[in-house]
């Protein structure tokens, strides 16, 4: 008898997200051991609280703004002084010229980027992607029926290679999504890189006569540690599109807020931004949430206290390392690369025997590695180390 879902959803049913299962598999063995004895580094929910400035913010906002402006409807694009303020931010930070017409606000990146994906991608068109990438882009790509193509990693840097770069597109390129600080590596892509990376899609958008977008995944632009600079795309490569969202920056994960930039630059500018503004509604999203629209304009200026997650970051790194391990240098974001002494999902499953939960590198498209999200507690490195070091130990690896 056929399914009575979908072919497509069927397909998900089948292969569920590794790194949720994780996480649901540490919620089981919390109930078994204790949560304080089960150290899950599975999902990238940040620990750390928002900033007292954003609940503030909502508070003010609540008191001072009329109820039909804080729960209803605005333009698909979002509130024009929201979109605004950002502008001016982000002038000022990056020294572009942005106004309002440049900002669609979001319902957090990955909605960002499934809004601008429904609008550049027809039925064949492939989107290039670095790997190891966010295991969710193949499931955005192909919502629109486009085709995720993986670009092979270039290690041990994990620098994206243009070499690599210009023997992946094809034709039927239409974006390349670039995701820096890097999920899950924690590397920040150069701006030699980024040049480089240009260069190859100039070439090619020439010689295939239509532009090659950049989709700048950017959720964890401000986790950057010792003075390492991300660069600002837009400034690089052209037809560049910026999809950013607070949920890390200002540790709002559940409340999925962000938003596009779109430069007036890029090929068929007005036409993107139309269509983009109507991708938002026809999506389904309708308009990114009014209440944060809202409270976001307000907490621009609001400087992330990474301390924490540098803490965590160099306790992890110093301890695996003593035991054993080879890490990627995590100079962003909040997750370690760790390379596996045998096959990564092996090396998972037999992590649990200490309650660790980690994350197979497959799953980001590079086997070999796992996953580890450190924006968890300072008890959560320390329980773990003791379990990490008899790993390696059952591995020989020191």
């Amino acid at each position: 008898m056929p399914n009575c879902i979908s072919d497509k959803m069927f397909a998900l049913t089948q292969k569920n997200s590794a790194v949720r299962e994780m996480f649901e598999e540490g919620n089981r063995l919390a109930k078994l051991y204790g949560r304080e004895n089960v150290y899950d580094f599975s999902l990238g929910n940040p620990n750390f609280p928002a900033p007292a400035r954003v609940k503030e913010a909502v508070i003010d906002v609540l008191n001072t703004e009329p109820t039909t402006m804080v729960h209803g409807y605005m333009s698909n694009a979002g509130y024009p002084d929201t979109r605004k303020a950002i502008a001016e931010s982000l002038n000022k930070r990056f020294g572009t010229a942005f106004s309002e017409a440049n900002i669609l606000m979001s319902v957090g990146a990955a909605g960002g980027l499934n809004v601008i994906l429904k609008t550049l991608l027809n039925p064949g068109d492939e989107v290039l992607a670095f790997a190891p990438f966010f295991l969710e882009y193949g499931n955005y790509v192909r919502n629109y029926d486009g085709e995720l193509k993986i670009v092979p990693p270039n290690l041990p840097s994990f620098q994206p290679d243009p070499a690599a770069l210009e023997a992946a597109v094809t034709a039927k390129t239409k974006a390349v999504i670039i995701n820096s600080p890097n999920n899950p590596t924690g590397v920040i892509y150069s701006e030699a890189t980024i040049r480089a990376l240009g260069a190859v899609l100039e070439k090619k958008a020439s010689e295939y006569g239509h532009p090659i977008f950049i989709l700048a995944d950017e959720p964890y632009r401000e986790l950057a540690y010792d003075g390492a600079v991300v660069p600002w795309i837009t400034k690089l490569y052209r037809n560049t599109v910026v999809c950013y969202s607070w949920s890390k920056s200002l540790s709002l994960p559940g409340e999925r807020i962000g938003y596009l930039v779109i430069p007036s630059e890029i090929d068929d500018y007005t036409l993107v931004f139309d269509a983009a503004s109507i991708a938002t509604r026809v999506l389904g999203f309708v308009n990114a949430p009014s209440l944060m629209q809202r409270a976001v304009m307000r907490c621009l200026d609001e400087e992330t206290d990474i301390n924490g997650y540098d803490s965590n970051r160099k306790k992890l790194c110093d301890g695996l390392r003593a035991a054993g391990y080879e890490c990627a240098e995590p100079q962003g974001a909040f997750y370690l690369w760790v390379k596996t002494p045998c096959d990564d999902r092996e090396f998972a499953q037999t992590a649990k025997k200490y309650n660790i939960l980690v994350v197979p590198g497959t799953s980001f498209a590079c086997p070999g590695y796992v996953r580890i999200a450190y924006c968890v507690s300072a008890h959560t490195i320390e329980g773990a180390l003791p379990g990490f070091k008899k790993l390696a130990e059952e591995y020989g690896l020191k």
